[in-house]
Order: C-alpha cells, then sequence, then structure tokens
C-alpha cells in the first residue's frame, strides 16, 4: 500500500494544485462573462418578464423585438431612430482613425530607431508622455484647435481628436517592436540604394504584423468605447454609438424599456468582443513578438 501511495503519478493526470487552477479559471470566465450574460438573456424577453422575473432567469417567451427596435425604432434625443446611423457613424470614425494612427505610429517608431539623431530620445520621451494625459486636460485645447479648423461637430473632427491621442500609443508599440528588428536587413537595403519609403514599405511593413494586430486592436477598442470626446466634439448628427447609447438609455419617453437597454449595450459592445474573439489569440501573439521589449 504504501508503494502504490509513492508510486508516481500517472502520465497526463492533472495534480491537486492544477485541478485548483482550472477551478479557479473557470469561476472566474463565469464571473466575466455574467454580465455578457445578463445583457442577451434580458434582451430576449418581454418587457413584463423582466419586471416580474429574475434577471439571470431563462426567458419563458423569446423576442426579438427589443432588438429591432433598438435598432432602427428607439427614441435617440428627438428622433425614434435607433442606433442604427449611430453605429454607421462610429464605423466611419474607428476605421480612419485606427488606420491614421497606426500608420503614423510606425512611422514614428521607424524613424526613432533607424535614424540616430541627438534628440530622439527626447522627442520618445515626450510623445509617451502624451500617454499619461487624462482625456480631461485635453478638451479645452482641442475645442479650440477643432473651432480654428472648422472640424467641431463633425465625424472629422472626432477623427483629428482620436488620431492625435492615440499617436503615443502607436509610436510606443511600434517603436518597442522596431527596436528589436534586425539592423542587418536596414543596412543591406540601404547598401542596394534603397531609400526612406523603399525600406520602410518593402522592409519594416511586411515584417510588421504582430505588432500591427496588436495596434489595430489596441485602437479599434478605445476609439470605438470611447466616450468623453464624443459627448464633447460631436453633435446630434455625428454621435458616435456610445453617445447615442447613452441617450437612449436616459431618453424619457414614460417606460423605461430595460430589455431595449440590453438589447443597445450588446450591439454597442458587439463590434469589440468580436474582434477580440477572432484575433485575441494574435494580440497575445504580437505583444510576446516584441511589442512591450526596449
Amino acid at each position: 500500500m504504501a508503494d502504490r501511495a509513492l508510486a508516481p503519478r500517472r502520465a497526463g493526470a492533472p495534480g491537486p494544485g492544477r485541478i485548483a487552477l482550472y477551478l479557479a479559471l473557470v469561476l472566474l470566465a463565469l464571473v466575466f462573462l455574467l454580465p455578457v450574460y445578463v445583457m442577451l438573456v434580458n434582451s430576449l424577453k418581454p418587457l413584463d418578464e423582466i419586471r416580474d422575473g429574475d434577471l439571470l432567469a431563462w426567458p419563458i417567451h423569446w423576442t426579438i423585438a427589443p432588438w429591432l427596435s433598438a435598432w432602427s425604432q428607439a427614441q435617440i434625443g428627438v428622433q425614434p431612430t435607433g442606433l442604427k446611423p449611430y453605429f454607421v457613424n462610429s464605423f466611419l470614425l474607428v476605421l480612419p482613425a485606427v488606420l491614421l494612427s497606426t500608420l503614423i505610429g510606425a512611422i514614428n517608431g521607424y524613424i526613432l530607431t533607424q535614424f540616430r539623431w541627438r534628440w530622439a530620445h527626447l522627442l520618445f520621451a515626450a510623445m509617451l508622455f502624451s500617454v499619461f494625459i487624462p482625456f480631461q486636460i485635453v478638451l479645452i485645447p482641442m475645442a479650440k484647435t477643432l473651432g480654428m479648423l472648422g472640424l467641431a461637430g463633425t465625424i472629422r473632427g472626432l477623427i483629428f481628436v482620436n488620431v492625435v491621442y492615440g499617436i503615443g500609443f502607436t509610436t510606443l508599440f511600434f517603436r518597442n517592436y522596431y527596436a528589436a528588428f534586425p539592423q542587418e536587413l536596414v543596412r543591406s537595403a540601404r547598401m542596394d540604394g534603397a531609400g526612406f519609403f523603399s525600406v520602410f514599405g518593402r522592409i519594416l511593413l511586411p515584417n510588421s504584423a504582430p505588432i500591427i494586430v496588436v495596434t489595430v486592436i489596441w485602437q479599434f477598442t478605445n476609439i470605438w468605447n470611447e466616450f468623453l470626446f464624443g459627448a464633447s466634439f460631436s453633435d446630434f448628427s455625428s454621435y458616435p454609438l456610445t453617445v447615442a447609447l447613452n441617450n437612449l438609455v436616459n431618453s424619457s419617453t414614460g417606460v423605461k424599456e430595460y430589455n431595449v437597454h440590453f438589447a443597445g449595450a450588446f450591439i454597442a459592445a458587439a463590434p469589440t468582443l468580436l474582434v477580440y474573439l477572432l484575433s485575441g489569440k494574435y494580440f497575445v501573439r504580437g505583444l510576446m513578438a516584441g511589442s512591450v521589449k526596449g
């Protein structure tokens, strides 16, 4: 019996510590997924069922009417337009803002690592400092800048704001990635006569897929979920989805349609959830490939 107790555990069998770790991870996953479950389940219930029942209960009578109302019929401010036009606004904002901030960050990272000049570290430190500036501090100077440029209350103005605020992050990512890039490839290309943009477009960018994925996911998530800039620098026709969702929840129509609110919240969260489900593993791989080095 003693020999059997001391015998080595069968290969592949998890020990007590690993089992406890798995149970803790499952418990944490359930805690994090609980809000998604509550939103989804209650968005498929009639309003009376939400009032009379439990938020965690499974729907008795299934309905997609709250989703249809949140998408195209719900009251957003004065007009019952639903979230559809503001969903489009958010994509018109996010796609160019992510593209521009990623491209500028890549060029900045290229310059800061491949060209040795006197004030490079000081400039990088200043750009890195911008990462830690709170949103609230830039509201007044940004409002004046948008007014002078004639971009106040427009989607183009929101694109400008988010690109400017995101350059610090994207430069940090690309600068640290390019700092670990093999310099022999760059020197060989220059010896063969490649210029500034040739080295950047033919050598660095094609080998930057991991950090590009990291930057795109980071910027997409931040800009899509951003609320303060949208509330401060847009008007009714250029509201992003987060501002429209806030107006939907706070609109007074005599009845609080919680099922419509849950559906609207899920619609607003769906793009970022989808991005992480489809490319979350690439985000981790990109970080491990060098985005936090340097």
